[in-house]
């Protein structure tokens, strides 16, 4: 399953189904354990990669709730997300998360 198969973006906002998407996504990256396949969220029925979601989003100008925010800081080490100019987006969070399933997934393969 690719991207494609999530609704587009409208002008960089996402539908509210696909921050519930991404909330889910979220919090499966975090209980992914090391050595399983990467996590899956169902979205309208249908089973969506993690990368998939984090891949859809990676444009969505749409600002992170706090929580979201401090959730992916922690993943990040503490590290600060976004460039502090502005509003964090879920573009500056989803960027940073398909970074590091892809690289987990190169990993795994290796």
């Amino acid at each position: 399953m690719t991207t494609r198969q999530l609704p587009a973006l409208h002008e960089g906002h996402a539908p509210v189904m696909l921050h519930g998407a991404f909330d889910e996504a979220l919090e499966a990256y975090q209980d992914w354990a090391p050595g399983a396949d990467e996590p899956q969220v169902e979205f309208e029925g249908r089973l969506v990669p993690i990368s998939s979601v984090f891949g859809r989003m990676r444009t969505c100008t749409d600002i992170l709730p706090w929580r979201v925010q401090s959730d992916v800081s922690a993943l990040m080490g503490g590290a600060s997300i976004g460039n502090g100019e502005k509003s964090t987006t879920y573009a500056d969070a989803a960027i940073l998360l398909r970074s590091i399933c892809v690289e987990r997934l190169r990993k795994a393969m290796q």
